[in-house]
């Protein structure tokens, strides 16, 4: 048996109300999320893949085994450094006379590390990271990039972070502490 028709027809909308609706709806200001929110995103930074036999210049280590933890600095003459971590990365920028003899830092044309959550690698300077978390990178404790303020104070609560810090923090002297478990 048919179902009963109903006794009288659905309006539809007339091409105005439709173009009314839309209109209203164009002109609805939607708030832009703030920096201290978190929103803010680390730029992603194109750059080269460490090769297979490709060293971090501070400890050693073939770089290519840790692909979430690499960090990459160019050279603005296109030379281009691998790094097992943000931490040693840090430590070199920090002492470029040591690591870099006859290089400054104006010579640097960009700088990444591979964000933890999403493994995109992006500018180190404008990435946060988390220092004293359950998490090792491979040479121990790590500075933990983030690629918004908000994914690092997600991984504090996640990892027990015990510090978010910008990349101006990031001394050499609080990189040889996270070699010895501090953090301040």
């Amino acid at each position: 048996m048919p179902l009963p028709r109903p006794s009288r027809r659905l309006a539809s909308p007339d091409r105005r109300s439709v173009l009314l609706g839309l209109a209203a709806f164009a002109c609805v200001e939607v708030p832009a999320a703030s920096a201290d929110e978190g929103a803010a995103r680390a730029p992603v930074l194109d750059l080269p893949k460490p090769g297979e036999r490709d060293l971090c210049p501070v400890c050693g280590m073939f770089v290519a085994k840790y692909p979430y933890w690499i960090a990459t600095l160019m050279w603005r003459d296109g030379t281009v450094f691998h790094f097992d971590g943000a931490k040693d990365l840090f430590k070199y920028l920090g002492d470029l006379t040591r690591w870099a003899p006859g290089r400054t830092r104006d010579q640097v044309a960009r700088v990444g590390v591979t964000a933890y959550y999403d493994g995109d690698r992006v500018d180190a300077f404008a990435a946060t990271y988390v220092l004293g978390s359950d998490v090792y990178g491979p040479m121990g404790h790590e500075a933990v990039p983030h690629a918004t303020r908000a994914d690092a104070d997600e991984f504090v609560k996640d990892h027990k972070g015990r510090r978010v810090a910008a990349a101006a923090d990031l001394t050499p002297g609080l990189m040889r502490a996270l070699d010895e478990g501090r953090f301040e």
